[in-house]
């Protein structure tokens, strides 16, 4: 059975991205979503892993008019899942939170993370108290749950079981600090 690659349904949802702020983990998400083309309304968050969900809650929070989406790995969402808690305190109306399931730590090495023996990531953050959360494991599915979440407009995880690989390297072709002034001038046009 083909399992979903991440870099599928990156592709299926990049025309989606226009008009939404997009904040990346490091590693794969980042590397994969810049090989379909970039755009001066994605960041890219290095070298800080477990806090990209942190910083899309703090754009939502700060600018409700826009839309925002989080991409996430289970490996960063484990470590912080605080940021669970926290987004559900808040539950802002313009986010929503994708979780790339891989069940590994496939950007700093390949090892499996608890979603490899049954840990929930959707259920977590059903508990949490994060409004709607769901699972998708196909494109179709996926995109499905994109759009009932951006028409339902309450704050929501979407977990998309992917494959364990990613690509060759884990690094962008953007600077950090040309990314960095290319987002802030994005968020203030």
């Amino acid at each position: 059975m083909h399992k979903l690659r991440r870099l599928e349904a990156l592709e299926a949802l990049y025309p989606k991205l226009d008009d939404r702020v997009v904040v990346t983990i490091m590693g794969a998400v980042a590397a994969e979503l810049q090989s379909i083309g970039h755009r001066p309304n994605f960041f890219y968050l290095q070298h800080a892993m477990g806090l990209a969900s942190s910083l899309g809650l703090g754009i939502a929070l700060s600018r409700p008019e826009l839309k925002v989406v989080v991409f996430d790995g289970d490996g960063s969402v484990l470590m912080n899942l605080g940021g669970l808690t926290t987004s559900a305190r808040y539950r802002p109306t313009n986010l929503i939170h994708v979780v790339f399931d891989n069940e590994s730590l496939l950007s700093v090495g390949g090892f499996p993370t608890a979603t490899s023996t049954g840990s929930d990531i959707a259920a977590m953050a059903l508990a949490a108290g994060v409004p709607h959360a769901t699972q998708a494991a196909t494109v179709d599915e996926f995109l499905a749950a994109f759009n009932e979440a951006s028409d339902r407009g309450v704050m929501s995880t979407i977990v998309v079981k992917v494959a364990d690989e990613g690509p060759g390297q884990f690094v962008t072709d953007l600077g950090l600090l040309e990314n960095r002034f290319q987002f802030a001038r994005y968020l203030k046009g």
